[in-house]
């Protein structure tokens, strides 16, 4: 049943008769449609967000429909359940599972549910805040350190990166090109010696050279030296020098160039005769197996490798897992195919110790066949191992990959939101109609009436006389304003 029932003084929104009362706290409703679906509110429970799209009368008012009295919004229409229910809880907000998080996130940028709601939201969903990044005070430094620091900044900056990027790169290729033998210097005693299987006993090697005519010691000082330039380039500029320290990759950058001048220095004081040759040698082997930690250099021009490393941080309870799972399955297993083979004359397994690494290889499925069980026993234990290894490694793995994709599609969240753009909602506006024409007029007729008799001839000013069709104006008029709603 549909009835016009009237607006008291300051009232925007129809007021729905209950019980024989209109008391508004009580009984007033407000239906919203989103893309058909309607959804049945009291208007207490949208008053408790005012500063909200739907919790402010004003701000929603260009979505109402006074035909048929509801506010329409052309959204989502699975998110409008959490947002909902975000005004019915007080403030819980919740994401619905097949609701993607950049439609959420649009979502509630649409509603206006505020700053606060929006980083409580993101803050259970895991995202890392964003710090504000200094900057030097100095115009100077400040334009050094973006494009050493900032590749994004400008097109310079990306150069120098893409020459950052491929000096790494040259510098792990020279690392490894050098330990072939076609290319070994019979001098460095840092390399290990190779020993060949081929028909040829004579070693591929090439002749003693200084090191001003190795080319691959040439080549690493090349790169040692943009190294060091770009190290210290950042350090003179960065805003604070014990923030430069604490930072991970700046230590990754200077662990980069260490070995080569303890290598150098090593090198020096081993033609003088002044350190000893074993512990050189040693010193030496260290400080190239520390020369391929440049490949986490990487990282800092990589968001696969940020996203790697976010996924491990999340991860380690897992990793702690898996670990923990593995010890235990090795001890186990290690020690019952020890027995099982002790009988036999020609067990490969000594002892429980020595039937770690097969129990390893076992339960990772890798089975490289240098140990294996002979007895029936053995053999029992062997399939398993190899069954509980399996188990034991899927069940953390899942995990760890739910990590790895959320840290993806949330990086890559950003670049989503700037390829698409959401219609946009209309406000209502029918076309006018000759009865709803008529009774604007004789309410602004009436106001001018009252207005001449209170300040005289004086012009009417009315500031809000432009309204939707379907709506008359508010005030003192002895015609009663009236709307559309149905009763409940």
């Amino acid at each position: 049943m549909e009835k016009l029932l009237p607006l008291t003084a300051g009232e925007s929104e129809p007021i729905v008769h209950c019980g024989g009362h209109s008391h508004k706290d009580c009984c007033e409703r407000v239906v919203i449609n989103v893309s058909g679906l309607r959804f049945e509110t009291q208007a207490k429970t949208l008053r408790q967000f005012p500063d909200t799209l739907l919790g402010d009368p004003l701000r929603r008012l260009q979505y109402y429909d006074p035909l048929r009295n509801e506010y329409f919004f052309d959204r989502n229409r699975p998110s409008f359940d959490s947002i909902l229910y975000y005004y019915q809880s007080g403030g819980r907000l919740r994401r619905p599972i097949n609701v993607p998080l950049d439609v959420f996130l649009e979502e509630l940028k649409f509603y206006q549910l505020g700053e606060e709601a929006l980083t409580k939201f993101r803050d259970d969903e895991g995202f890392i805040k964003e710090e504000d990044q200094p900057m030097p005070e100095r115009e100077f430094l400040k334009q050094v350190w973006l494009l050493f620091e900032h590749p994004e900044s400008s097109q310079a900056a990306r150069i120098i990166a893409i020459i950052s990027v491929m000096v790494i790169l040259i510098s792990i290729v020279i690392f490894c090109l050098e330990t072939l033998p076609e290319f070994r210097d019979e001098s460095d005693m840092s390399l290990p010696l190779v020993h060949h299987h081929l028909n040829s006993s004579v070693p591929h090697t090439m002749p003693p050279k200084s090191h001003s005519e190795d080319p691959f010691f040439i080549v690493e000082t090349i790169c040692i030296c943009w190294f060091s330039f770009e190290l210290l380039v950042r350090f003179i500029a960065c805003p604070s020098k014990p923030a430069f320290f604490k930072n991970i990759m700046n230590m990754i950058d200077f662990i980069a160039i260490i070995p080569y001048f303890v290598a150098l220095g090593t090198e020096f004081a081993r033609q003088r005769g002044v350190s000893q040759p074993a512990m050189s040698l040693a010193i030496l082997r260290v400080i190239r197996l520390v020369r391929v930690f440049r490949i986490f250099k990487l990282s800092r021009h990589s968001k696969g490798l940020q996203i790697l490393g976010q996924t491990l941080k999340a991860s380690m309870r897992e990793l702690g897992l898996l670990i923990f799972f593995l010890f235990i399955g090795v001890i186990l297993f290690s020690s019952a195919v020890y027995f099982a083979e002790a009988d036999h004359d020609r067990s490969n397994f000594s002892s429980i110790p020595a039937a770690f690494w097969w129990a390893v290889v076992t339960m990772t499925t890798v089975g490289y066949g240098d140990m294996f069980p002979e007895t029936i026993g053995g053999k029992i234990v062997g399939s398993l191992c190899a069954i509980a290894g399996v188990l034991t490694i899927s069940l953390p793995v899942p995990v760890i990959v739910s990590n790895f994709s959320y840290f993806y599609h949330r990086e890559t969240d950003c670049e989503d939101q700037g390829q698409y753009t959401h219609i946009t909602t209309c406000p209502y506006t029918p076309p006018p109609s000759p009865e709803l024409a008529a009774i604007q007029s004789k309410a602004h007729i009436h106001e001018k009436a009252l207005h001449r008799e209170k300040h005289g001839d004086k012009e009417l000013i009315v500031p809000n006389s432009e309204f939707l069709d379907g709506m008359v104006p508010t005030g003192n008029s002895e015609l009663p304003n009236k709307r559309l709603v149905t009763q409940v």
